[in-house]
């Protein structure tokens, strides 16, 4: 029997049907992406769409994958002027950067970091956390430069004369994401006050106190199990300038001693105060748990 003959204009046929096709402008399939095939025995699995590869970034995402900051400090540094793609400086953080093209910081040829790098610090006191300081201050890269010569960053940041955990690292990604409230990485900070903290502030701390640049939510706070009444422990996950001294001062305490004991998951276990160690991939696999990120 002749075969029916079929229009060369329309979509072939396959094993899971006709694509369906866009009824105002037929030429416009609904997907271009292809779909695996269902498995043949035992439940029948939903289609894997796999996009398309990216032949292209962002240019605030290729200097961060590159090492030189997180994404929102390469942001400021392409709003400076500071970045060119082939020779020409671009100062908008949206252009789209092709494999091929040459990006230089500073006149310098940048290119994605291949390994990555993480890092957590016990910070000292009286130490800066930036890569530099114009006074001549110690910072955090004074204690890990020593022996990690990959360009890597502090993730947030720790006043001078707080104590505790940070993490460094030369993933822009990850430092972005740890760093966005919408998040809620949970970080712990043990405080001594110079004085008894009364209950009723406690209560206050809970509901929440309204600061010049408005209310300072925290998950939790609690007296310091087995302490005195001047040491409290503070749960919270927003990232605001010095948001937990903030919080006492409001309430007419000053801060003694604040240290930071827990950042997502990672503790000061074994970590004496002024040493750091690398993460383990088990704690790396963690942190891109708490922010969604395979």
């Amino acid at each position: 029997m002749p075969r029916k003959p079929t229009d060369r204009n329309s979509p072939p046929k396959t094993k899971f049907g006709t694509p369906r096709t866009n009824s105002k402008d037929p030429r416009k399939e609904s997907t271009p992406f292809r779909v695996s095939r269902p498995p043949r025995k035992g439940k029948m699995e939903k289609p894997v769409v796999e996009a398309p590869p990216e032949d292209d970034m962002r240019l605030n995402k290729y200097v961060a994958h590159c090492g030189i900051a997180s994404r929102r400090a390469a942001a400021e540094i392409i709003k400076q002027g500071h970045i060119s793609v082939n020779g020409i400086v671009i100062s908008e953080i949206g252009h789209h950067v092709l494999p091929t093209d040459t990006v230089t910081f500073k006149g310098k040829p940048i290119k994605p970091v291949e390994e990555m790098i993480y890092i957590l610090l016990n910070k000292p006191k009286a130490v800066i956390t930036t890569m530099s300081d114009e006074k001549d201050r110690k910072t955090v890269m004074d204690i890990v430069g020593q022996t990690i010569k990959a360009r890597i960053y502090p993730v947030g940041r720790l006043d001078r004369d707080t104590t505790g955990l940070l993490l460094l690292t030369n993933d822009g990604d990850l430092a972005q994401k740890l760093s966005h409230p919408s998040h809620k990485v949970k970080k712990f900070y043990h405080v001594v006050l110079d004085k008894p903290f009364h209950k009723d502030d406690l209560e206050k701390v809970k509901t929440g106190l309204l600061l010049e640049d408005g209310i300072a939510e925290v998950d939790s706070i609690e007296y310091v199990s087995g302490g005195s009444k001047e040491e409290v422990m503070v749960e919270i996950h927003v990232g605001k300038n010095r948001i937990v001294r903030r919080i006492f001062e409001k309430l007419n305490y000053n801060v003694q001693r604040l240290d930071r004991v827990y950042y997502g998951g990672l503790t000061k276990k074994d970590l004496p105060r002024g040493f750091y160690r690398k993460l383990s991939e088990q704690e790396v696999i963690m942190l891109k748990h708490f922010i969604g990120q395979k």
